[in-house]
């Protein structure tokens, strides 16, 4: 009996080992990660009507659909990017903004992938490596540098002149993809809306001049045109290393960066904006288009997924009070702490306050009397500090607790009033990283033979993102993830 039951158990996990295989072989070898920097999810509820076949269309509407992610902390670029990388919030992975005041070197640092304290989605996989392989397309560097975290992560990025480049020496294919897409060809190119009646003027008209040649650059990184670019190299990419056809699994991140640079000038309301996100639909298809060629129409999943959104641009009449200067703040809480006799203001790097209160036993009254002091300025309306006192007791604090590193937050952190903006010094521009749902909300879809199509209501987080797509990838999660995998939207 003992004997029969033992060649029972036998069979019966050969035949789980075999159905396991069945299931690991049919789902899909190549997984696409397309990440924009700074989109609002409202933008692609404005265009819905005018979405051609093949495009946004098929991603949105065929796929996993989550109509309320948050990235519930810091949403500056870095600070955002690291989020969706690692699935963890500033205060684990450390990047808390694009740039923060370092004690110890008594500078201000950017934010760049040494810095970062946790690993990422693209590093774990590269470790699996016969498991899987990882490459990462952006148009910065220091994007690229994030999303890889390991520096063994293949990455591309646009140079100074508008070249698409890599660590080391190129392939041969970047650069015959460079020679046939020239960067002169963009030279006085003209940015207009497809549906523009004839006759109308160009949303834009990408102006060179040979005597301030970045001034193009600047138009051109800001424009579809170079969104455009982007996905038609992610394209070339897979092609070249021929993703998703072999055993392993791969991972191809794009991080789509044109639109965050053209944010930062007109804001996130502007019908510049709008027209961005229409030039977006037909690069989707494009890259679709390739991937179905590549791949096949099930061999691959895509995940389309904001990093952060933007406020609007304050109103010409309203800018003298909604372009805040971080100075005036920083002046006014050093003179009410030297009046106290307390302290002094060691540095401010928006949102955060440096006290120089090293000398006192207990800081946390200094904290709270340089919080109470910035939120007498008419432009602040709440503040964290280091020793967790909140001048919120909603949602709001965790909100700032996810945001505050204790070692590079300062002592005090603090929020400007919604819509309100950093003072550049411009007549015109926006700037990122706020906590307010304009920021926070992001768009969220999951489209492939992996995911469930439907609509999903229910709130899930940025950190969700990294350690669902892991368990596609069949990888561990990053180091410090504290989201959970989306399994209601998983087919398995």
């Amino acid at each position: 009996m003992s004997t029969c039951r033992r060649g029972f158990l036998r069979a019966a996990a050969g035949g789980l080992a075999a159905a396991g295989i069945g299931r690991s072989a049919s789902r899909p070898k190549l997984l696409v990660l397309v990440v924009l920097e700074q989109i609002r999810p409202e933008l692609f509820d404005s265009i819905s009507t005018l979405l051609i076949a093949g495009g946004l269309r098929r991603v949105l509407y065929g796929g996993s659909r989550f109509t309320d992610c948050r990235n519930l902390a810091s949403t500056f670029p870095a600070s955002s990017l690291t989020t969706l990388a690692t699935g963890a919030w500033p205060s684990q992975h450390g990047i808390v903004a694009d740039r923060w005041y370092d004690r110890g070197g008594k500078t201000e640092v950017r934010a760049s992938n040494e810095l970062m304290l946790a690993t990422t989605l693209a590093a774990e996989a590269l470790r699996a490596k016969s498991r899987a392989t990882s490459y990462v397309v952006a148009l910065e560097q220091w994007q690229a540098n994030l999303v890889a975290g390991d520096n063994g992560v293949a990455r591309f990025w646009m140079n100074p002149r508008g070249e698409f480049t890599t660590l080391g020496e190129p392939p041969t294919w970047l650069n015959e993809f460079n020679a046939l897409n020239p960067i002169d060809n963009q030279h006085n190119a003209v940015w207009s809306s497809p549906f523009a009646t004839q006759g109308a003027p160009p949303l834009r008209t990408l102006t060179f001049d040979p005597e301030h040649p970045e001034e193009f650059l600047n138009l051109y990184k800001a424009s579809p045109n170079s969104q455009a670019a982007q996905f038609a190299l992610a394209a070339r990419l897979i092609e070249e290393y021929k993703l998703g056809t072999a055993d392993s699994h791969d991972l191809v991140s794009i991080v789509a960066g044109s639109s965050a640079l053209l944010g930062y000038e007109v804001g996130g309301t502007d019908v510049l904006m709008r027209e961005m996100t229409i030039a977006l639909d037909r690069h989707m298809r494009f890259l679709l288009d390739k991937l179905d060629g590549a791949v096949g129409e099930n061999g691959y999943d895509l995940v389309l997924v904001g990093a952060h959104g933007a406020p609007p641009a304050p109103a010409e009449s309203a800018r003298g009070r909604m372009a805040v200067n971080g100075e005036a703040i920083a002046l006014a809480v050093d003179k009410a702490l030297q009046t106290a006799g307390t302290g002094r203001v060691l540095k401010y790097v928006y949102p955060f306050l440096y006290l120089d209160a090293g000398w006192l036993r207990n800081a946390a009254p200094v904290r709270e009397l340089a919080a109470r002091a910035a939120l007498e300025h008419p432009a602040v309306a709440a503040y964290y500090t280091a020793d967790g006192y909140c001048s919120e007791h909603d949602a709001w604090a965790a909100r700032f607790g996810n945001s505050f590193h204790i070692r590079r937050s300062g002592d005090v952190m603090l929020s400007y009033r919604a819509e309100y903006v950093e003072d550049f010094g411009q007549p015109r521009g926006i700037s990122y990283g706020s906590l307010y749902n304009y920021d926070v909300r992001v768009p969220l879809y999951c489209y492939g033979p992996s995911f469930r199509p439907g609509v999903f209501d229910q709130a899930v987080l940025s950190v969700d993102i990294a350690p669902t797509l892991a368990r596609l990838l069949g990888v561990a999660a990053p180091s410090s993830t504290v989201g959970r995998v989306l399994g209601e939207a998983l087919a398995e």
